[in-house]
């Protein structure tokens, strides 16, 4: 029997999952599929009931699901517990477990970038699902003092209450830093613009984008016209859909120039 995947968010459009998933699947000869699906709250019940019933046998979870599903799993892994955020979920020993890839996944997408950020400053724009694992993997790799930045400053608050080492900032207000991480869902849009002062901060720090879908949003255009080493989060996308397919299947697959090359339009 062909076993189902899905990538649950909302929106869910800009999503790539199914492409690079299925590109995997096929290549590696499993029966499978995986497919995306625009879900609403009051759906995540069911969704968890039918992994349980082995009619789904793994979910990615994408904006606005990662703290959500929590109350409908069983278990979550070392990385989900501390993050409180899950974006991979499959069922073992008759249990659901939700584990999160999105912190290797970035830390292996910003190794790659070459960048040494070992004793440095960091700013996270947004205080959103996938804030808490980029904070994770930024303090495995040394980074010296990380600053939030939220529209709405009570939720970059919550996250001070797990991670108490960072500190709070103004939304609009920037500093001294060496990388800023445009964590928000600003940027989907075409219109979508983030209130930064590029002229005065872009020349030589490194910008980031966890967006991947389009693949160059109006934070890192601003940030490259004054100077900005850009970079798109699709490394990242990349390599946490390696770990979550591997939790899956068994098998690693390989992030060559071809899958890489998938999302290059």
């Amino acid at each position: 029997m062909k076993k189902k995947f899905l990538v649950i968010g909302n929106p869910i459009d800009h999503s790539l999952s199914p492409k690079l998933h299925n590109y995997w699947i096929k290549k590696y000869k499993i029966d499978a599929v995986y497919e995306k699906k625009l879900l609403n709250n009051n759906e995540i019940e069911d969704l968890i009931f039918n992994i349980r019933e082995e009619k789904i046998h793994g979910l990615n979870v994408t904006v606005p699901f990662k703290k959500m599903v929590i109350p409908f799993l069983d278990d979550l892994s070392e990385e989900a517990k501390i993050s409180q955020s899950v974006n991979t979920i499959y069922k073992d020993d008759n249990k659901i477990i939700g584990d999160n890839t999105d912190i290797e996944g970035f830390k292996l997408g910003l190794e790659e970038t070459g960048l040494e950020i070992k004793n440095k400053k960091a700013l996270i724009l947004g205080a959103g699902g996938v804030v808490s694992s980029i904070i994770f993997a930024l303090k495995k790799m040394q980074t010296e003092k990380i600053y939030v930045s939220n529209r709405t400053e009570l939720k970059a608050t919550e996250l001070k209450k797990n991670f108490p080492e960072i500190e709070i900032i103004k939304w609009g207000e920037t500093l001294d830093f060496d990388i800023i991480i445009n964590a928000t869902s600003v940027g989907l849009k075409e219109e979508d613009e983030i209130n930064i002062n590029y002229q005065q901060v872009s020349k030589d720090k490194f910008f980031y984008d966890v967006i991947y879908n389009p693949p160059e949003t109006n934070f890192l255009k601003s940030a490259k016209k004054y100077g900005g080493i850009t970079t798109n989060g699709k490394m990242m996308f990349i390599y946490q859909a390696q770990k979550a397919f591997f939790i899956w299947h068994k098998v690693v697959p390989e992030v060559d120039k071809e899958t890489i090359n998938l999302f290059d339009v």
